[in-house]
């Protein structure tokens, strides 16, 4: 095994499997603004490096999404979870699911294969005082060969509820920014 073959490190991984049961993490928060201004940001590349709690979105490159099929560029380093050392790498999201102010969901693509088909996703819900908005990161059709290979999920149900807050905070500053 090499250190600089990622299909080899990703076998290494030590850290306890979540039950079997257990393939859905979904956490909610009632962000104070209209969807719009939250699926401006959800549809933004940058913006999901903007909100990434999880520290490994380091910048994007593409258009903003407007379909499924849609696909942008993402430079990631995966350094900042201190799970496996992949260092610098590039995938692709693919947008699985898009209604406007409503859902947007992606996978994302890399040069390993079979791709690894976990998905990532927000569901937006008017509510009173605002938008409820449900982060969701599904791995239940992972292939039996990532299954083996890696420990799911990839990123903590902490992670998810940090881009939510940080999902608020950068919606208000935005807004505040327009009106300057």
């Amino acid at each position: 095994m090499s250190a600089s073959d990622p299909a080899a490190l990703i076998g290494t991984a030590e850290t306890p499997r979540v039950g079997e049961d257990a393939e859905r993490i979904e956490v909610s928060r009632l962000i104070p603004a209209p969807a719009g201004d939250i699926f401006a940001v959800l549809t933004d590349p940058k913006g999901h490096v903007d909100i990434d709690a999880s520290g490994m979105l380091m910048d994007a490159e593409g258009e903003r999404v407007e379909r499924p099929g849609d696909r942008f560029l993402v430079h990631m380093d995966r350094d900042a979870l201190g799970d496996l050392p992949l260092g610098k790498y590039d995938v692709e999201v693919v947008i699985t699911r898009l209604t406007p102010d409503e859902e947007i969901a992606w996978t994302v693509e890399g040069r390993l294969r079979p791709h690894a088909r976990h998905i990532y996703g927000y569901r937006l819900e008017p509510a009173e005082g605002g938008t409820l908005v449900t982060s969701y990161y599904d791995w239940s059709e992972i292939d039996e060969e990532w299954k083996e290979r890696i420990v799911f999920p990839v990123v903590p149900e902490s992670a998810l509820k940090a881009t939510l807050g940080i999902l608020a905070r950068t919606v208000r500053r935005r807004a505040a920014a327009e009106t300057c």
